[in-house]
């Protein structure tokens, strides 16, 4: 049995995650939510898991630290300044962070990055993903996640060929771009397609989320694995061993 403690617990995913810890028959250490004070959560669990907001990473990274605990981080809306800090934590604890914790989706990334290995330029990959009226951010961290699965299937930069929010006379569609659009509407858990099309034909790779238990499920099972590892940057791919 693993103590897990949730780092916004308030929200969606924390009620879910609540959930996912006690059918997995692991210990809820409780959780935080912005204002608390994060200390005694930390001494109170053996690993934690944060689905807050970017700007209390730095925060939570630095009492984990101090706590020496591993952190399971699900944020999205994360920028290059939070990837560096998570790198040079990860350098004294165990930290798995990822877009989704959804195994499922992970498994798409698989068969993404090996669909756009093995197909040339000639066929654009497109990412269309669509959440409910309530996401602040797009893209997604998972359409984010996919996409970086294809720029690493064509060894390429995903932040040097990627293209988004097209609107107006935005000229043809450069070869080698990764295309992404966001859709936002009802109730929405999460649809993710990627779209790989050439001249004659045409590839639809689909992840729907029938809703959040998925990625709690995914995300207690990230926690019990990661406490038992040693420092390092982890991902989803590690527990599937992809």
């Amino acid at each position: 049995m693993t103590a897990i403690g949730i780092i916004g617990s308030k929200g969606r995913m924390g009620q879910a995650l609540v959930n996912a810890i006690a059918q997995a028959q692991h210990e809820h250490a409780g959780g935080v939510d912005q204002g608390d004070d994060i200390k005694p959560l930390i001494a109170a669990s053996d690993v934690l898991v944060d689905f807050s907001s970017p700007a209390a990473l730095q925060a939570t990274l630095d009492a984990c630290i101090e706590a020496d605990k591993p952190i399971v981080i699900g944020t999205t809306g994360l920028e290059e300044a939070h990837h560096t800090a998570i790198d040079s934590a990860s350098q004294k604890i165990p930290i798995l962070q990822t877009g989704n914790t959804s195994l499922g989706v992970n498994m798409l990334a698989a068969l993404v990055k090996q669909a756009a290995s093995k197909l040339g330029e000639d066929w654009d990959i497109e990412i269309v993903e669509m959440h409910h009226r309530h996401k602040v951010d797009a893209p997604s961290g998972t359409a984010k996640l996919l996409g970086e699965a294809a720029a690493s299937g064509r060894n390429i930069d995903l932040s040097a060929h990627s293209e988004s929010g097209r609107d107006g006379i935005t000229g043809a569609r450069k070869t080698g771009a990764i295309g992404f659009a966001a859709l936002r509407g009802g109730s929405v858990a999460g649809d993710h397609t990627v779209i790989l099309a050439s001249d004659e034909e045409r590839i639809e790779l689909t992840h729907r989320a029938e809703n959040r238990m998925i990625f709690a499920k995914g995300a207690v099972k990230a926690a019990g694995w990661l406490s038992q590892q040693r420092p390092g940057r982890y991902d989803m791919m590690d527990i599937l061993k992809l």
